[in-house]
């Protein structure tokens, strides 16, 4: 079955950076466009960035365009979110997301911006 497994979340410091990860399985990972959602504290989940099957195009949203990085590695099935400049407001639950099977998500890795 899909499953989509998130990594690299954590405590940092504003202006500081963060890496995550996601591991794809179960599905033709290099065929399908990728999505990163995040679900800020008592708030709905918004999207944060969106990249093509080849890697060619990135979309991010208004709120972290020029600080957030989206990028995949086809060989290793692996979706990442390169997150720099960090701010308080970036902390949130962040989602991988993958258009297969009607939508999966994974199960979240939490980010803090925190001092």
């Amino acid at each position: 079955q899909v499953q989509l497994v998130e990594s690299g979340g954590g405590l940092v410091q504003p202006g500081g950076s963060l890496r995550l990860s996601c591991a794809a399985s179960g599905f033709a990972f290099s065929t399908v466009g990728m999505n990163w959602y995040r679900r800020p504290p008592g708030k709905g989940r918004e999207f944060v960035a969106a990249i093509t099957s080849a890697g060619d195009t990135t979309i991010e949203s208004d709120s972290v365009k020029g600080r957030f990085t989206i990028s995949r590695d086809n060989a290793k099935n692996t979706l990442y979110l390169q997150m720099n400049s960090v701010k308080p407001e970036d902390t949130g639950v962040y989602y991988c997301n993958a258009p297969v099977d009607g939508g999966v998500y994974g199960q979240g890795t939490q980010v803090t911006v925190s001092s």
